[in-house]
């Protein structure tokens, strides 16, 4: 089996699994609710007491109160610290959305890292929050859970096969024991090595703190569901037994949101005195009161900042927030696609429930009447078309792409207008088209134009469609299980015939569904042939690079990557494939109004190709359009940039060198192209000595090869030393010449890296006298980082990266020689999607660097652009 259908099944398995476990737990609910009758439990959602309901409110907000704590611990725990209104922003919203949802795009670890990178923690930083609070929840879980089934173990006996007293004590033994390990730690400052990672607990007061936050967090959300619970219900002490145990289930189970799971090991272990429809009833209204409503309170908070953005009254009223909140808003502007597209994808799922279950519906029209029949028909047919219509765009909205935004809005106006002619639904009417108007402040989001169909459907997305209709049917058949079956279903019309009306329906949005998925299927791969200015790429390249302000673009042309070009053309991208990941160099090339559109481009071609993409050494000029697509930022260094205007300074501190240098007999000269064999061959001596030094091998991707067909193109700068080049380094220049970088540099060992100063210095004064505008001396690599345990595991995995070649030893020597011409320092950055490891993909830009060419896919073999 090749390695590509081997990182395929790896990256399928957890979906696969999940959905396997979803198919498992819808199994065991129905089993559960085999007995009941759907109307039932309406009826006793709508006879819910309003004390109850208040009740359950009260327990939510004091469950969402203690975990924006656990952010606030957190951040002390590495050591860092925002603002109150900061942490509660980002708290919320990272379990309103990430908890209730469970999708990677919106899980709360991204939520947090747009929100808490505005206030300049990396993404280290962030998952390093979010496994403090997965530790702190799961273990704040297990340890609720064991000290209640130790007072009572009668709670879970139906699902153990052991006594009372076994359960009693084996689960205080593992409490006790637990939790005197996780003092022992705190109180010594101890640590515990798991698996290669160090597991450090916080000091004693931080974790007696964080001990009454999860007891708290775990009393509001248990409490939420047991005061929705009828008569019989077991006292709260033992429901926090049940809810602990669900809940954890419910979490290792890896579905989202853990629908199903956790409402059969709830309904499983609740005492028989507890019907099992009120029990059914209680649940709906705690995944509404706990789940929905924070979610959509989340989704609100997002669109009234999208209409503050927009400006007008509304944007003037908004704008009068505290200004510290200001930076945290503007980050949730790139939620808005992902946020949109699970919208859509719900009303989907909302309008196939409420046409295949009839007990759903309120019928309010006249019977006996052709008008009524046909009515209620069309509009039950509507409904379930609208409601497969919204699955699919929902694929459209997460990729930003305008049509599917104005389908989706259209689209739910006609399911409202579908609710009022089939059953004079007007609070269905009123729910939809509450969506509709939620969604249209958001419309600046979707700016792609383009196909609906364009980009890759995933396996995910299928699953998910999948699970959709499967639950669907399931609790259709449910619903309509003492219905007899007949073949006079099919063809019985009238206002009463619910059950023929919702097979009817559900047919028809098989069919439209199953339709779409065979286009998806036999459509025709994108193969686009080469335009006439594409027919030679590196040339189309060179001129986009002539035009730009971009230096570093000519490394496109060194002849170890591929390119991608815009749609005008005036615009790309240059990238090498290496295994599972397309990795991006720099910044888009060319003109910035086309770069958006041309990562979405990126992106969905890898995925097209299984892969993942990766852009590396990214600058800051961009940094809103890397979180708008989903990715997360990792500082790798600074680049040293010489402002030409302000230059004069530097080169007069370092004049007494340079001219030292000169007193000694060394010359510098700027080699126009074309350069003539004799030029090459003297410089091949240089460079053939300086890797005998180093390590013998040249690097890739990152700078360009000794190569006279490549270094033909560049002037080159040289030093000699009677008569004779002791070093060189090409020049990369862009934008007529204003903006210089340095490229290839060598120099013979025995002369020692001050000759580079030497070289740099009249670079620097030959480009100032010239009027150009920058002089770029590289990126330091890993330089401006923090110095926090998290920084520093990341410096230590990054210097193998730069391990081999370079002038220095160490960064530091490196940033401090580019200091001394007292340069502008500009941050870089990786950016790649939540779901890549940073390390991982540092460890392949390490093997393109090193050439290693026996892990790196050939270009022939590589996806064509």
């Amino acid at each position: 089996m090749s390695r590509s259908y081997l990182l395929m099944l790896r990256r399928a398995f957890p979906i696969l699994l999940g959905a396997v476990l979803f198919a498992a737990g819808l199994y065991a609910l129905l089993h559960l609710l085999r007995p009941v009758d759907t109307g039932m439990i309406l009826h006793q959602i709508r006879t819910t007491p309003a004390s109850a309901l208040w009740g359950a409110a009260a327990g939510t907000v004091l469950g969402y109160v203690a975990l924006a704590f656990y952010d606030w611990y957190a951040l002390r725990y590495i050591g860092k610290s925002l603002s109150g209104g900061i942490i509660a922003l980002g708290g919320f919203l990272g379990y309103a959305f990430g908890n209730t949802i469970g999708v990677s795009v919106v899980s709360g670890g991204a939520v947090r890292y747009r929100i808490y990178s505005a206030y300049g923690l990396n993404a280290f930083e962030v998952a390093a929050i979010s496994g403090y609070i997965g530790l702190a929840l799961g273990s704040g879980l297990v340890l609720v859970g064991l000290a209640a089934m130790a007072i009572h173990p009668h709670a879970v006996l139906a699902y153990l096969p052991y006594g009372p007293e076994t359960v009693r004590w084996v689960a205080a033994a593992i409490f006790v024991g637990s939790v005197a390990l996780i003092t022992w730690m705190s109180v010594g400052d101890r640590r515990l090595s798991l698996m290669g990672y160090q597991l450090r607990m916080p000091p004693p007061g931080d974790l007696a703190g964080q001990v009454v936050v999860v007891l708290l967090d775990i009393a509001g959300a248990s409490f939420a569901l047991w005061v929705l619970l009828p008569m019989g219900k077991p006292d709260f002490a033992t429901f926090v037994a049940i809810y602990s145990t669900a809940m954890m289930v419910g979490v290792l189970s890896h579905v989202p949101g853990g629908v199903g799971v956790f409402e059969t090991v709830v309904i499983g272990t609740l005492p028989a005195t507890v019907p099992v429809g009120d029990a059914a009833a209680a649940l709906l209204l705690f995944r509404l009161i706990y789940y929905l409503i924070p979610f959509g309170i989340g989704f609100l908070i997002v669109a009234l900042n999208e209409a503050r953005e927009a400006g007008g009254f509304l944007g003037r009223l908004l704008a009068r927030l505290p200004q510290p909140v200001q930076p945290a808003l503007s980050t949730l502007h790139g939620l808005v696609p992902s946020l949109a597209a699970l919208v859509a994808f719900g009303y989907g799922v909302y309008l196939l429930m409420v046409t295949m279950i009839p007990s759903v519906r309120v019928d309010a029209m006249a019977e006996g009447d052709l008008l009524s029949t046909l009515l209620r028909e069309g509009g039950t047919l509507a409904s379930a078309m609208a409601g497969v219509i919204l699955l699919i765009i929902s694929h459209g909205l997460a990729r930003r792409v305008s049509a599917a935004f104005w389908l989706a809005v259209a689209t739910l106006l006609a399911g409202a207008f579908a609710a009022l002619v089939s059953d004079f639904n007007l609070h269905g009417a009123m729910l939809l088209g509450l969506g509709a108007l939620s969604l249209l402040p958001l419309h600046k989001s979707f700016d792609r134009h383009g196909p609906l169909t364009q980009g890759v459907f995933e396996l995910r997305w299928f699953l998910m469609v999948l699970a959709v209709m499967v639950a669907t049917a399931a609790f259709f058949f449910f619903a309509n299980r003492t219905v007899p079956y007949s073949n006079d279903l099919w063809v019985e019309f009238s206002p009463a015939s619910d059950t023929p009306r919702a097979l009817r329906a559900g047919l028809a949005a098989s069919a439209l569904l199953l339709l779409f998925c065979l286009f998806l299927a036999t459509r025709p791969s994108p193969r686009r042939g080469p335009a006439a200015d594409e027919a030679n790429p590196l040339s189309r390249a060179a001129q986009i690079i002539e035009a730009s302000g971009n230096p570093q673009g000519w490394l496109a042309v060194t002849g170890d990557k591929q390119i991608l070009f815009a749609d005008e053309g005036d615009a790309f991208i240059m990238y090498a494939v290496l295994g599972g990941r397309w990795i991006a160099y720099g910044d888009p090339v060319g003109n910035p109004d086309r770069f958006a559109a041309l990562c979405w481009r990126f992106s969905e071609r890898a995925a097209r190709a299984n892969a993942r993409p990766v852009f590396y050494e990214v600058s800051a000029a961009h940094l809103s359009m890397w979180t708008d697509l989903g990715f997360a930022l990792n500082k790798v260094g600074e680049e040293a940039v010489i402002p030409l205007d302000r230059a004069s300074d530097t080169l007069v501190a370092m004049q007494p060198g340079k001219q030292q240098r000169e007193r000694d007999g060394y010359t510098f000269d700027l080699l126009t192209p074309p350069h003539s064999d004799a030029i090459f061959q003297e410089l091949r001596g240089v460079s053939d000595a300086w890797l005998a030094g180093k390590t013998g091998q040249e690097k890739k991707f990152l700078v360009g090869p000794f190569a006279p067909e490549y270094l033909d193109g560049f002037d080159i700068a040289v030093v000699r030393h009677g008569g004779r080049i002791v070093a060189f380094c090409n020049v990369m220049s862009a934008g007529a010449g204003r903006f210089n970088a340095i490229d290839l540099m060598r120099y013979l060992p025995q002369e020692g890296a001050a000759i580079m100063e030497f070289m740099f210095l009249n670079m620097i004064e030959h480009f100032r006298i010239e009027g150009a505008a920058e002089f770029s001396l590289g990126v330091a690599p890993l330089s401006g980082l923090s110095e926090r345990t998290i920084a520093r595991t990341w410096n230590r995995f990054g210097r193998m990266i730069y391990r081999h070649g370079g002038a220095f030893s160490d960064f530091e020597g490196l940033r401090a020689f580019k200091q001394a011409f007292q340069p502008v320092w500009r941050p870089r950055y990786v950016a790649l999607p939540t779901n890549v490891s940073p390390l991982v993909a540092m460890s392949d830009v390490a093997l393109l660097i090193s050439g290693r060419k026996h892990r790196l896919q050939r270009r022939k073999s590589a996806p064509k652009p």
